[in-house]
């Protein structure tokens, strides 16, 4: 015996420390939180579901075609070359007006509204993943700022748990500065599992409202899953959000695949002024979580929304269409119908309900696409 563990023991022993203390992991559910998740609607006694069956099971021959597609090099997949954004304008002490919206990249948008700046799902990391050294990695030149950058930040809104919309060390930096963050049910243990004081964590079922200065967030379906370890999956709620202030009302999807739900929330506020919708990261082997662009064109219209900015593209490949695929398709397919579709640069800022939006196809630009 040399008093040293064997190497698989030891490999073993790390992976568990690993799964069981490693922060970016996120927390676990408390009895309180439990308690509350079985007086939800969207609960079933064991875990968090959607309104209509979503299977994400694959066959055999579809996870074999998936592995097949994640071996192959396909370089349409990421942009040609470095991408460079524009600057946003975020001067921090500039008076808030008029409400506006900056793009960040993926699903990460600024929002102004009501004299407050509202963040949703940011992402500032260099992959989307627990561990930075591997998962996807974020196009070159798509990080708009660093989270230092950021102006004062009122309000962060999270849609649900996963990597790419949950990111700790984003919020381990906002976490300093932010006294506000709102989540679907159970969310809010991974915030406080890193450090975040229960009393600034506001957890919404779907439907339910809380008003914080003049502007009210609801907390709407979606359809999706969530999860961040190998045993959590539905643990927590997922969601898309509504941010009213009497005069603009916005609505953030998160991640959703199509379904009843958008015209429920249509036809429940009746419109919007601009939404923001997931376009991106879809195949047909997982239909029901991801929209197709198609799809996200239907899901504007049932919203009645008069504009859509299109998010969850731009700065991570996560499925395998070419990274353009999505905003060129939502483009035709919107054509004729009653909203129009905003394309700013990424980093740049535009007002939610101006006389004028941005429209340039930058993708298209020579070495880019």
């Amino acid at each position: 015996m040399t008093g040293l563990l064997p190497p698989a023991l030891a490999v073993c022993l790390l992976l568990y420390l690993s799964y069981r203390y490693y922060p970016p992991l996120g927390g676990r559910q408390s009895k309180t939180r439990k308690k509350r998740a079985g007086q939800s609607a969207n609960y079933n006694g064991k875990k968090y579901i959607n309104y209509l069956p979503t299977p994400m099971d694959m066959d055999a021959v579809a996870i074999k075609g998936m592995l097949r597609e994640q071996i192959r090099r396909v370089p349409t997949r990421r942009p040609a070359t470095v991408l460079h954004p524009a600057v946003p304008a975020l001067d921090a002490a500039a008076p808030l007006k008029d409400a506006n919206v900056t793009w960040l990249g993926h699903s990460s948008v600024l929002v102004a509204m009501h004299g407050k700046r509202i963040l949703f799902d940011p992402i500032f990391s260099k992959s989307a993943s627990p561990f930075q050294f591997a998962g996807p990695k974020r196009f070159a030149g798509s990080k708009v700022i660093g989270v230092e950058d950021l102006p004062p930040v009122d309000v962060v809104v999270i849609s649900h748990d996963h990597y790419d919309h949950l990111d700790y060390r984003t919020i381990k930096k906002l976490a300093a500065t932010v006294s506000c963050f709102f989540v679907p049910l159970g969310v809010g243990a991974h915030l406080e599992r890193w450090g975040i004081d229960v009393k600034c964590i506001t957890e919404l079922d779907w439907w339910d409202s809380y008003k914080l200065d003049g502007i009210t967030f609801t907390c709407t379906p979606s359809r999706h899953f969530s999860g961040r370890r190998l045993n959590d999956r539905f643990d927590t709620l997922w969601g898309s959000w509504v941010a009213d202030d009497g005069d603009t009302r916005l609505f953030f999807s998160g991640d959703t695949g199509y379904g009843p739900h958008f015209r429920q929330i249509g036809k429940r506020f009746k419109s919007f002024d601009i939404a923001l919708l997931e376009c991106g990261q879809y195949d047909k082997r997982w239909p029901n979580i991801h929209m197709q662009p198609e799809q996200t064109a239907l899901a504007c219209a049932d919203l009645h929304a008069a504009r859509m900015l299109p998010i969850h593209w731009g700065a991570f490949q996560l499925a395998f269409h070419d990274w353009t695929d999505s905003v060129q398709r939502v483009l035709r397919a919107a054509e004729g119908m009653d909203f129009e579709v905003v394309t700013p640069r990424l980093g740049e800022t535009f007002a939610a309900k101006g006389v004028s939006y941005p429209h340039d196809p930058w993708w298209q630009q020579p070495g880019i696409g």
